[in-house]
């Protein structure tokens, strides 16, 4: 049979004449669509979470913009922003949901409250006091995601600092124990209408009194948190409302609610004509070229350690490798990513289980190591990529040694000592745990920024912490406290690692955070029953020339394949996986 076409077809996508319409809808109702319409994108932003009061910031709405079907007329739901809390201290709100067609954003999570985490949602809401956790974002999970986690409380009493909830863009930073509560995680710029806007900012935390700064709010509608005062959400933007101190009065605000924008596609059918084929010939891009061996940059870190438990030395972080390797074609390569250290369970007096290796390119980077338990005398922390942070039972403790086995460059650092009741934070891949000093836990050893990959990929894959516009990967857990003595935990190092914990009524550290290798915080001391915080899993990524993306595939299908601004391409492994170069 003749075609029209040549002879040569490709992949056959739905026509759609819609004049690239745009409607914005601020309300719930109906759009009635062009005649001709039969693709639309649509940006979807959910209602943003409430702030907690004496608690975090709300998590903004979940936001996703993408392309799919639709005709005639076609029902939308805007999502209501989540509620400021009724009494004090009570957590905020969480957003409701904003619909279009087949694609749904989740309401953001409200800001936790005493003794309480952030809410899950599209991005969650920052921990209350306690201190606390911050909410999980994209939840329920989508791809690509739809927000990020709210941040983690620090501190204790007057100088705790509460946690910012997660935007579009970003997490909700974590407060810092005496200092300033978390800003709100930045949101998203969308083009959709024409001119840049950005969405779904998250929630400033507030600052317990006597009056210590607040936060900001994340760009996107997120508003401002603080002591007395908190500011909502900006509306239809899905901005987390802020949080407030506490002091028996102050209420934190309610989100924003959110939007659903829609623009009308026009498209063609997708079929390849003989002209395109000719010019691309011309062009020596057709047919494809067979690929030489070419150079790669990795980045290599495996999982990190858990913390002990009774005022456990902080977990070290996995170890983390750099360099280039040669990658050839017609080939196959098997990269492993070490899992985190499983969290340790009171009031089992045990220390910290390491992380696991990661390996890729014939090349391995060593699990972190545990953090010492109380459960032994001087409680030393356990050698690993970067060593835990040693526990105080029994007078002065030594860390764990770092780098081990030994490479070149080194792959992490030592864990931190104690001294005098505090114990030793662990080490990072950037620098060693802190020791402990009379009423105060080491914090974690930093990790490493890396340039491999932007902050928006970061936050686009979920892989490292951001910190000011910057990746972090591979930080060491804090030193747990003791409210009893007092010794106030030690913070994580940036790069996921997670902060001790001092107790009156939360002994237990967060978990790190997935796919950063950090290590998590110490039990405090004085516990009751319950599971401490795990290390992050590792996380494996491979940058390649623009010569090669044509050639590179990745599996399973939550690892991915993405371009830098330069032209790159770098894959990104979440979870052990095949990297395939075809010839």
């Amino acid at each position: 049979m003749a075609r029209t076409n040549g002879g040569i077809i490709g992949k056959t996508n739905k026509t759609s004449f819609g004049k690239c319409t745009v409607t914005t809808k601020t309300s719930s109702g109906c759009l009635t669509l062009q005649p001709g319409t039969r693709v639309v994108e649509a940006l979807v932003v959910a209602g943003g979470g409430g702030g907690g009061s004496n608690g975090g910031g709300g998590g903004a709405g979940g936001f996703r913009q993408l392309e799919t079907n639709a005709q005639g007329t076609v029902p939308v739901t805007v999502g209501g922003g989540g509620s400021a809390p009724p009494g004090n201290p009570t957590p905020g709100g969480n957003g409701n949901p904003s619909v279009f067609s087949t694609i749904t954003s989740t309401g953001g999570g409200g800001g936790g409250s005493c003794n309480s985490d952030g809410n899950t949602g599209g991005s969650g809401g920052g921990g209350g006091s306690g201190p606390s956790c911050g909410g999980a974002g994209n939840t329920p999970s989508v791809s690509p995601p739809q927000g990020n986690p709210g941040g983690n409380a620090a501190g204790t009493s007057d100088a705790t600092r509460y946690g910012g909830g997660g935007g579009a863009s970003c997490a909700g930073a974590t407060g810092i124990p005496g200092g300033a509560a978390g800003p709100g995680g930045a949101g998203t710029v969308s083009t959709i209408t024409g001119s840049p806007v950005t969405y779904a900012g998250g929630g400033g935390g507030g600052a317990q009194e006597p009056a210590g700064p607040g936060s900001t709010g994340g760009a996107g509608g997120g508003g401002a948190g603080g002591w007395r005062t908190a500011t909502a959400g900006t509306p239809n933007t899905g901005g987390g409302g802020g949080g407030t101190g506490g002091g028996g009065g102050p209420l934190g605000a309610a989100g924003g609610p959110g939007i659903v924008v829609v623009k009308e596609l026009n498209k063609a059918s997708g079929m390849w004509s003989m002209k395109s084929q000719f010019s691309n010939q011309q062009q020596g891009t057709w047919p494809r070229q067979l690929l030489a061996p070419f150079s790669g940059t990795y980045l290599i870190v495996a999982g990190g350690a858990s913390a002990a438990t009774d005022q456990g030395g902080g977990g070290g972080a996995g170890g983390l490798l750099t360099g280039t390797a040669t990658i050839t074609t017609a080939n196959s390569y098997t990269i492993t990513v070490g899992g985190g250290g499983a969290g340790q369970s009171a009031p089992v007096l045990n220390k910290g289980n390491p992380g696991s290796p990661s390996t890729a390119l014939s090349i391995t980077a060593t699990g972190g190591g545990g953090g010492g338990s109380s459960s032994v005398p001087t409680a030393p922390g356990i050698p690993g990529g970067s060593g835990g942070g040693a526990n105080s039972y029994g007078g002065s403790g030594t860390g764990g040694a770092g780098n081990t086995p030994p490479t070149s460059p080194p792959q992490g650092n030592p864990g931190g000592n104690t001294a005098n009741l505090g114990t030793g934070g662990g080490g990072g891949a950037g620098a060693a745990g802190a020791a402990g000093s009379p009423g105060q836990s080491g914090p974690g050893g930093v990790g490493v920024i890396t340039t491999l990959i932007t902050t928006a990929q970061s936050s686009t894959y979920s892989v490292g912490q951001i910190v000011s516009c910057s990746v972090y990967f591979a930080g060491g857990g804090g030193g747990g406290g003791y409210s009893g003595y007092p010794t106030a935990g030690g913070v994580g190092g940036y790069g996921g690692g997670t902060s001790g914990r001092t107790g009156s009524g939360n002994f237990f550290s967060c978990n790190a955070a997935a796919n950063t290798g950090g290590g998590s915080g110490g039990a405090a001391g004085g516990y009751s029953s319950g599971t401490n915080g795990a290390g992050g899993s590792g996380v494996v990524i491979i940058k390649y020339p623009a010569t090669a993306i044509p050639f590179i595939s990745v599996s399973p299908g939550c690892n991915s394949t993405s371009t830098t601004p330069g032209g790159c391409g770098v894959a990104i492994f979440k979870v052990t996986g095949t990297l395939v170069v075809n010839d």
